[in-house]
């Protein structure tokens, strides 16, 4: 018992801090929602902290459905720290939109609970239960603004495609069960070793990467993206672009390295296939995009892409180029939406990009953020971007899956098309709009952000130490 409570000491105490929280929101204290919200702040940052912080040992836990190692220590630190930014986000825009309340504090808490569950998790079981705990947040967090009909419709959508998913899900789990005996990660290795890999199995596997495909938005399971993306809150599409997107990739990495690591043909050929496909679909869906969120819909689904590249290496290597570059992706999407949160007009939030023409000259400071965060997406060097490009697609070239990285490279050309075009928007038209002034919290974000992706001052603490804690989280997947 004290092993377990040792070992998963961040999760036990953010499922009891969430749990009291709900409790204090039905009380009648005035300003709830503000004290919930940064009080949850405060819990996610020292949640992704006591990753670093305390000294756990690596093992199992609950009858071995929860695995704790390197891996899943620096994924929880980034997920509770890009939760935590997301919702200081959250604060003017809310507030300005009268849709303040303590739930979705709360709601944000119970999300990541089930993210660290997923990045955890060691049974096919204690996956579906992560899975499940998530979902059931964003579906109501997409859907926060009860009197949109878009953000209604975003949230019915979600729902619908995300119940397709479960179904994948539970139906690739039952074959698996059904051919190997069991939902354990390490039985289901242990009986693919034995008897060799059976289709009911093949099949299985398929069926969860499917699954798994809805959530990180990957072609062609992408169809919910671009409309959630649009009718959510724009805090809520920030937090989508982000945290969900890490655990989802961070278990597929680990179904693909621990029950399924001998059986690499069959499972790369679906990586590869979605990879392609997402890099494809994502990058010549965003050129007819008119609306920033959508657009950034479809870049997250060619970034989506770009990490399924290197998990393709099955190789260590492979797995810390996803890490670093999902990292960097993070940094740079929650810096974008924290500048489009800045961009907010009388009558309501830039959603347009014809809304941001001659913003270099209304608002340079924020025309400067937007427009390194685009060159970062972009992956020109020396920004930050680039590098997380570079890990990405090394490991396959080492993997002698070169003509996959060139389709990845001609399709970061064909994104320049529509970063470039936000960027001509803001240098070169004609103002068109005046912007409000944008909240403290809400520039420091963004600020922070753009510090983070400038190479001078990142770079020595990348290669002194982001580095090395990629390549530990990675061995540790591995030596599972």
């Amino acid at each position: 018992m004290f092993q377990t409570v040792s070992t998963f000491l961040p999760e036990l105490f953010l499922a009891f801090t969430a749990s009291l929280l709900l409790g204090f929101g039905l009380s009648k204290t005035e300003d709830r929602s503000v004290i919930v919200r940064y009080i949850s702040v405060g819990i996610l940052v020292v949640f992704g902290l006591m990753g670093f912080v305390l000294d756990r040992p690596a093992g199992t836990a609950f009858s071995g459905l929860l695995y704790n190692n390197d891996f899943s220590d620096f994924l929880k630190a980034i997920i509770g720290f890009s939760a935590a930014a997301a919702l200081l986000l959250s604060k003017h825009y809310f507030q300005s939109e009268k849709l303040d309340r303590y739930e979705f504090s709360v709601l944000t808490l119970y999300a990541v609970l089930g993210m660290s569950i997923m990045v955890s998790a060691n049974n096919l079981l204690s996956m579906y239960i992560g899975i499940e705990m998530q979902s059931l947040a964003l579906y109501i967090m997409a859907a926060f603004n009860r009197d949109s009909l878009r953000a209604s419709e975003a949230g019915l959508k979600y729902f619908v495609l995300g119940a397709l998913s479960s179904g994948l899900l539970l139906y690739g789990a039952s074959l698996i069960y059904g051919f190997t005996g069991s939902l354990d990660f390490e039985t289901i290795r242990a009986s693919i070793e034995l008897s060799g890999p059976k289709n009911g199995v093949i099949a299985g596997m398929v069926f969860l990467l499917c699954g798994l495909a809805f959530k990180i938005s990957a072609a062609p399971f992408h169809m919910w993206t671009p409309d959630v993306y649009e009718g959510s809150p724009t805090p809520v599409t920030g937090f989508f672009a982000a945290a969900p997107k890490l655990a989802a990739m961070a278990i597929i990495a680990r179904l693909i390295t621990v029950p399924f690591g001998d059986i690499i043909g069959q499972w790369q050929q679906v990586i590869i296939v979605m990879a392609v496909l997402s890099m494809v679909v994502g990058a010549l869906g965003a050129i007819v995009q008119t609306n920033i969120k959508r657009l950034m819909a479809y870049s997250s689904i060619a970034n989506m892409g770009y990490a399924l590249v290197p998990l393709a290496a099955a190789s260590v290597a492979g797995v810390q180029g996803m890490i670093i570059f999902m990292t960097i992706y993070i940094i740079t999407v929650i810096g974008v939406f924290a500048t489009i949160l800045q961009m907010r007009l009388r009558n309501g939030m830039v959603e347009q990009i014809s809304d941001l023409s001659g913003l270099s000259k209304s608002s340079p400071g924020m025309a400067i953020c937007l427009t390194m965060f685009m060159v970062s997406l972009i992956g020109i060097p020396p920004w930050l971007g680039f590098f997380g490009k570079l890990f990405a697609f090394y490991p396959a070239v080492e993997a002698g899956l070169t003509w996959l990285v060139v389709i990845a490279l001609l399709a970061s050309v064909v994104s320049c098309f529509y970063y470039l075009r936000i960027i001509k928007t803001m240098w070169f038209d004609e103002p068109t709009r005046e912007f409000i002034k944008a909240p403290r919290s809400t520039r420091a974000i963004a600020l922070i952000a753009v510090l983070l992706v400038l190479p001078v001052l990142i770079l020595p603490g990348i290669s002194g130490g982001g580095i090395g804690l990629a390549e530990a989280a990675a061995q540790a997947l591995f030596a599972q």
